[in-house]
């Protein structure tokens, strides 16, 4: 393991907005499940999820643009999210804070509906079909955020997979999930989501990468269907 993720291991510790549970404290009822804006954020604003963040560009970018809401990024890689949450915390941004946890066990962290919203960006898309359960829109994810998703909150999916992007669409509506708006080029459209001007606006560090390869970005926002929710 090289000195610069070591280093990046070590300041997760010690950041504030960085939180490291043990896989035991996730399934034994943690402390925070729940109280995230009144024990971490202060606030009683809207919460915002990105699952996989990555370097976090999302969290951050989204915590810049709606200073009205709260924004935590999950992911697993702490060496990864390191530079979102430094970033985060040189500049005194008070509503964005991440987890080091696996997308699996976000259900562990959040009440029934605490959670206003969620973004997922360029996830692995999971192509081989004995990986099809770990595609991060596979049914069974949808049933996890279920669980903490308010009634009418949304969910976002950006990807340069064309694959996920077809694959999603097709499994919500089959599924009877409400499609809000779905992109197939969101750089090739001449309009796009006009309640979400940021698709274009936030790149992350993969979006870069795929944008210069020629790769087409696609967004899909959907709500999941209201009769499905646990009561």
């Amino acid at each position: 393991m090289g000195k610069n993720k070591l280093a990046r291991f070590a300041e997760n510790k010690i950041l504030p907005n960085v939180f490291q549970p043990t896989r035991e404290e996730a399934l034994n009822q943690h402390p925070l499940k729940g109280k995230w804006r009144s024990e971490v954020f202060k606030n009683n604003n809207p919460l915002v999820l990105e699952l996989g963040c990555g370097k976090g560009e999302y969290s951050v970018g989204l915590a810049k643009a709606f200073p009205e809401k709260n924004f935590i990024g999950i992911d697993i890689k702490g060496a990864r999210f390191w530079f979102g949450a430094k970033e985060a915390h040189e500049k005194n941004m008070k509503n964005v804070a991440f987890l080091r946890t696996q997308v699996e066990l976000a259900d562990c962290f959040f009440d029934e509906g605490e959670v206003d919203e969620i973004w997922i960006t360029f996830p692995d898309p999971q192509i081989k079909y004995r990986r099809t359960k770990h595609r991060m829109t596979h049914p069974d994810f949808l049933e996890r955020y279920r669980k903490f998703l308010k009634k009418d909150g949304v969910i976002h999916l950006k990807t340069d997979s064309e694959f996920l992007h077809g694959y999603t669409l097709g499994l919500l509506q089959g599924l009877g999930h409400e499609i809000i708006s779905a992109h197939h080029d969101i750089y090739g459209a001449p309009e796009y989501e006009p309640g979400t001007p940021l698709l274009r606006d936030i790149r992350t560090y993969y979006e870069g990468l795929f944008s210069a390869k020629g790769k087409t970005i696609t967004y899909i926002k959907f709500r999941l269907k209201e009769e499905e929710y646990i009561r």
